[in-house]
């Protein structure tokens, strides 16, 4: 009986440590065309206590767009932390399409919750009389549960035209219990690509 609630313990665990990433609103300009952009910036603008998360985040979905055969970079590595936190907009602009900007997608964490589940103890009803019945009644009254915390992030990433500043495309995310931010990333990157390239706004 231990082993079979042991595994259960396991197995729950498993799955709660999964990371899930899905997409849950995006838009597309109804006049925006699939197109193939020379270069585009990805750029997190995450607070600084969640810094690897923004290095994280910048380099998969660098790393996605390079795999779909773009030109693309990330600002953290290029420009470093304080590049475009304030200052000139209308020099910044100018320092971008100077360098061959074309696009510039965002990246922006919109909140970060964290939730306690009970886990309660493993119980399965089974024949063998009433000792048996007592035993297990037992066991799951005094054997107690257990606690998990999960954690959900949400995200939004908004594509922008650099030559007519216009948004061309906007998506919201939700990623639950991801097991590292190397792996937040790379499922982020993954579906914000596909999702890209499925609503005909980038070209493949």
């Amino acid at each position: 009986m231990k082993t079979l609630r042991w595994f259960g313990i396991c197995l729950i665990s498993f799955l709660l440590s999964c990371n899930s990433s899905k997409i849950t609103t995006s838009w597309k300009d109804e006049n925006a065309i699939a197109r193939k952009f020379n270069k585009i910036m990805v750029i997190g603008i995450i607070r600084e206590a969640d810094r690897s998360i923004q290095e994280k985040m910048e380099n998969h979905i660098v790393g996605d767009l390079k795999d779909a055969g773009y030109n693309a970079f990330s600002s953290l590595q290029e420009y470093g932390p304080n590049a475009y936190k304030q200052g000139d907009t209308a020099a910044a602009i100018v320092k971008l399409k100077n360098s061959g900007v074309d696009a510039v997608l965002t990246i922006v964490l919109l909140d970060k919750e964290k939730e306690r589940q009970y886990i309660p103890p493993t119980y399965t009803y089974r024949s063998g009389g009433f000792w048996g019945y007592r035993e297990r009644l037992y066991n799951r009254i005094y054997e107690p549960g257990y606690y998990v915390t999960n954690t959900k992030y949400f995200w939004e990433s908004n594509l922008y035209d650099m030559n007519t500043q216009k948004l061309l495309y906007s998506v919201q995310t939700q990623t639950f219990n991801p097991t590292d931010t190397e792996s937040l990333g790379h499922d982020y990157g993954k579906i914000i690509v596909k999702n890209m390239i499925k609503q005909r706004v980038l070209t493949q």
